[in-house]
């Protein structure tokens, strides 16, 4: 006997024993046949529907509802299960199911696992919940509002994640999350407000392993990146920088556009960057990548210094003091334990904001060459991400490898099948904004990169700390992303000035970036450009490799060395016009016999 069958020939008056084993058969049950798979679903829907709802006979009773639920699930997670679900008088059967029985959170949690797997295995789905015939969207956010364990967060997020994802569907129920104000929720009594009280909630319960806290940390931000990218094109909202040009909805790009009325999910985003517990030894891994995607839509400036980057004060390069460094990521003799940094001042203001598009389709401090200015709050972000990067790079790049190697891939692939582009671009992103958004801030993240007193004696690329890190993905092939980020970070930490760039860090090491910006040649040494022409101890920097110039020694040569010297040359000169290797036109030689001056 099939198992429809089986369910069919219940009754009412069927023994609870045989019900509840004839559930559990259909639960356990390897795949059936469409036709019996929908007439099954349907009729356990109907059950359901009739004994929790209408207080109507059924084969089922209230206690069979955790059971029932559980292999219309099961059903469900096949597309033509999921298209009976997606119904709407499924789905709005689903959704009151969830309601009332709220005394039993088991049930009430499982008939929401079922509408979260129907919106994922069908998009339809998720306008018809919106629709004002089921609501279902403003059912999920006073779930959530109420929830009080993590999987209930995790499921009413999950469905309001998949509800939103597209803002031609979900427009006008965007707006309303964000601008009705409810009188039982908390603060200002938006959606907004909501999830920053879970934020808090779930960090607390991530800290002492409440199980299912990180899943439902994870949806809640999904949810939260949503409403931050979609509202700003919804309703009208200020350009974020003078240079931009005002775009149809469709076209509006995340960040380029912000609405005051979200100004109020920056301080719990950040407690949540600050505080989350962090995995080791990759720390960018979820939830903390989802807080990052949320941060990098959120302006950085002036009216929201003190949120970001908390009791840090500006400082001018006559009054900073040196603090002491803290621990290092580095082991290498060319690295920075010994480097000392300062937190000196100068201006700027943002440019990539539409290379975020593009990228978005940690107990430990530990700095390469890094202490933080001043001691300041534990609220800096700058610090916090400075802090990131630092221990992801060292985990992914370990000592002076070179990015493109292959081990660099593998290590890449073991938490998942991605790419070093996708772990740390957003991270990049998110610094090069507060290099943009903030003038203290870009001089303060410079002095951790490039101290006063930076060891400038060895190659800077090949240095096993995060400064040769950097240098070293501005020549990657293999991260192509990655390595523009890491360019266009270097380029505003530099004040958007090409001289400056290639001051701090030689230009030999910054010339492939500076040609994708239309600077094909050395820029000229500039005092006014900030870049130091000597290191602190008054020695020469040499403007191509950024390191120590060391005087030329005269090398005493007899006159018949010199002619072995020069006929060698030519011989070496000769061969390579001769294999076309050297144009005629750019032998030396050659040129110097037509211009008469070899006599």
């Amino acid at each position: 006997m099939s198992v429809l069958q089986a369910y069919s020939s219940l009754s009412s008056s069927s023994p609870r024993a045989t019900i509840s084993h004839t559930l559990q058969l259909i639960s356990g049950a390897p795949p059936i046949d469409p036709p019996s798979c929908k007439a099954l679903i349907q009729l356990i829907i109907d059950d359901l529907q009739a004994v929790i709802i209408d207080g109507s006979p059924s084969r089922l009773i209230r206690d069979d509802a955790l059971s029932a639920l559980s292999a219309v699930k099961g059903l469900g997670k096949i597309p033509h299960g999921a298209q009976v679900l997606a119904s709407v008088p499924n789905l709005k059967c689903l959704m009151m199911l969830a309601i009332k029985l709220e005394t039993a959170p088991d049930a009430s949690n499982e008939a929401l696992k079922c509408v979260a797997n129907t919106l994922l295995l069908s998009e339809p789905a998720r306008t018809r919940l919106l629709s004002q015939e089921i609501d279902g969207g403003n059912i999920c956010v006073d779930l959530l509002q109420k929830s009080a364990t993590p999987e209930s967060t995790f499921l009413s997020s999950r469905i309001l994640f998949l509800c939103t994802a597209s803002s031609l569907q979900s427009f006008s129920f965007i707006e309303s999350i964000i601008e009705t104000k409810r009188t039982h929720f908390p603060g200002n009594g938006t959606i907004l407000d909501v999830i920053a009280f879970k934020l808090d909630d779930l960090i607390a319960s991530m800290k002492v392993g409440t199980k299912m806290s990180r899943d439902a940390m994870t949806d809640l931000l999904k949810l939260t990146f949503n409403l931050l990218v979609h509202y700003p094109k919804l309703a009208p909202s200020e350009l974020q920088s003078p240079g931009i040009v005002c775009s149809p909805v469709d076209q509006k790009v995340m960040g380029d556009f912000w609405n005051s009325r979200l100004d109020g999910i920056l301080p719990p985003l950040v407690r949540a960057f600050q505080t989350i517990p962090l995995s080791s030894p990759n720390p960018l891994t979820s939830p903390l990548t989802h807080i990052i995607h949320s941060l990098i839509t959120i302006p950085v400036d002036a009216s929201s210094r003190a949120v970001w980057f908390g009791g840090t004060c500006p400082h001018s390069h006559s009054t900073t003091p040196q603090p002491s460094p803290p621990e290092s990521t580095t082991s290498s003799p060319t690295g920075s334990a010994h480097d000392n940094q300062s937190t000196p001042k100068e201006p700027k203001a943002r440019h990539i904001e539409r290379a975020i598009s593009s990228v978005i389709s940690a107990g430990r401090r530990s700095f390469c060459c890094s202490p933080r200015s001043d001691s300041p709050s534990a609220a800096d972000c700058a610090s916090r991400a400075y802090e990131l990067l630092d221990m992801t790079l060292a985990h992914f790049l370990p000592g002076d490898i070179d990015p493109d190697d292959p081990a660099v891939r593998d290590l890449c692939k073991i938490d998942g099948d991605t790419s070093l582009d996708e772990i740390v671009c957003p991270l990049v992103l998110l610094i090069t904004r507060f290099c943009l958004g903030d003038n203290d801030t870009k001089t303060r993240i410079r002095q951790w990169l490039v101290p006063e007193n930076l060891d400038r004696t060895h190659p800077l690329e090949k240095r096993a700390d995060l400064l040769g890190r950097c240098l070293r993905l501005l020549a990657s092939v293999y991260h192509s992303r990655l390595k523009d980020a890491m360019g266009e970070m270097l380029y505003a930490m530099c004040d958007s000035n090409a001289t400056t760039l290639a001051g701090y860090f030689g230009y030999g090491n910054v010339a492939g970036f500076l040609y994708h910006k239309g600077v094909v040649s050395a820029p000229p040494v500039s005092a006014a450009s900030g870049a130091p022409p000597t290191t602190a101890s008054g020695l020469p920097i040499n403007p191509i490799t950024g390191t120590i110039e060391h005087p030329t020694e005269t090398i005493d040569m007899t006159d018949e060395e010199k002619e072995d010297e020069a006929e060698k040359l030519f011989v070496l000169f000769d061969r390579l016009e001769k294999t076309g290797a050297l144009p005629p036109s750019q032998n030396p030689y050659r040129k110097a016999f037509q211009e008469g001056k070899m006599g």
